[in-house]
């Protein structure tokens, strides 16, 4: 189903919660119930529906970079030697495995991949850049922007309807 067919066939409750899941991950089901103006055992099953259907990939806690040290982050673009779908995986497999590197995006332009890294200060990017990134194979050269300000980082998707 694609993704056009698969948010079509939300109704408003649905959207609904959607959006209140997004911004509380941990409401209770009774709370829920409410806000969207159901009885909680429909709202349960509505919340495991969405879950099933994939809608709700899962749920995490957002923590505070800051106050674990990881307070410094920088976009970096990747430029490979070749684009080839070996060094690809090879360079996707790599990327996976390096906790610091929160995404990593395959991008069409002037680069292949964008990736956003967050480490404790200068000296663990220049740590990370030397031992880890540039010593994938198939990295030929890279590009960084440290972001000196944060404007808006969220991880709320727009749920259509409304």
């Amino acid at each position: 189903m694609s993704a056009d067919s698969a948010a079509a066939k939300l109704d408003r409750i649905d959207q609904n919660i959607l959006r209140i899941l997004q911004e509380d991950g941990r409401i209770s089901n009774v709370e829920l119930a409410r806000r969207v103006n159901l009885s909680p055992t429909p709202c349960l099953e509505r919340v495991r529906r969405l879950e099933r259907d994939g809608f709700i990939r899962q749920y995490v806690a957002l923590l505070d970079p800051e106050l674990l040290d990881r307070s410094l982050a920088a976009f970096i673009e990747v430029r490979l030697d070749r684009t080839t779908p070996d060094v690809f995986q090879i360079f996707a497999d790599a990327v996976r495995r390096l906790d610091e590197i929160q995404e990593a995006h395959m991008v069409a332009g002037g680069f292949d991949y964008l990736i956003k890294v967050r480490v404790a200060d200068m000296a663990a990017y220049r740590a990370f850049l030397g031992d880890k990134l540039s010593s994938i194979q198939g990295v030929a050269q890279t590009h960084t922007y440290m972001v000196m300000e944060e404007v808006k980082n969220t991880h709320v998707v727009p749920v259509p309807g409304r």
